[in-house]
């Protein structure tokens, strides 16, 4: 039996497809605006990554960020990573689960997370943010980026839990299907997760396919 979760073992199994994701005609236009959007937030902060994945963001950030340390749980997807041209000496990456982010080394004033925040519970978001501000100094810079729910573009709703949490059944090429968290927050719910964990100058931007909030960490979260 993996002592990996659920979730892990998904991505694992996705690991080589997961990029075509990027590949959505629909959502080229929103992707442009992203790859200009992130970095510029980011530029001269030294990063810590959750969730990192293939990498498709990193490579995006290492060329402006001052450091970028990229953590992800799944040594399949880390792999991936780790073989896309970087600048040298900017970036490393590190196998980390996101609940366990006291175990991570170094001294950041900026996070980035990508597509994690729909894997998070909804009854365990203050905790994740209580986790991650305390990896991050006063003033410290976060950047979430992740989907919007789009009826023809998205996987569909397959179930809701008692909590709220969203779920869609997905399938891979080699045939496997698999359960997924996959929460679609409203603005105003990431506006009062954030505010409530002492985010400050907290911004929601929506785009047609994803969403983006950007805050600073309060000196008192």
């Amino acid at each position: 039996m993996s002592s990996r979760s659920d979730l892990a073992e998904y991505y694992a199994a996705r690991a080589a497809e997961y990029e075509r994701i990027y590949a959505k005609p629909e959502r080229q236009a929103d992707l442009a605006r992203l790859r200009d959007l992130v970095p510029a937030y980011l530029r001269g902060r030294r990063v810590l990554e959750i969730a990192c994945g293939t990498g498709y963001w990193t490579a995006i950030v290492a060329p402006v960020a001052a450091t970028l340390l990229a953590t992800d749980v799944v040594p399949e997807v880390i792999a991936i990573a780790r073989a896309k041209p970087l600048p040298t000496g900017r970036v490393e990456f590190r196998l980390a689960d996101a609940w366990a982010l006291a175990d991570v080394p170094g001294v950041f004033d900026a996070a980035l997370a990508c597509f994690w925040w729909s894997h998070v519970p909804r009854q365990d978001v203050p905790r994740f943010l209580d986790t991650l501000h305390r990896r991050l100094g006063p003033g410290a810079r976060v950047l979430f980026l992740d989907n919007r729910y789009v009826e023809g573009s998205s996987t569909p709703i397959a179930r809701t839990d008692a909590a709220g949490n969203t779920y869609q059944r997905r399938r891979l090429e080699d045939g496997t299907e698999h359960e997924v968290l996959k929460n679609f927050p409203e603005p105003e719910d990431l506006r009062r997760a954030l505010a409530d964990a002492g985010g400050r100058s907290v911004e929601i931007q929506q785009l047609a396919y994803y969403w983006v909030a950007t805050y600073e960490v309060s000196p008192t979260a």
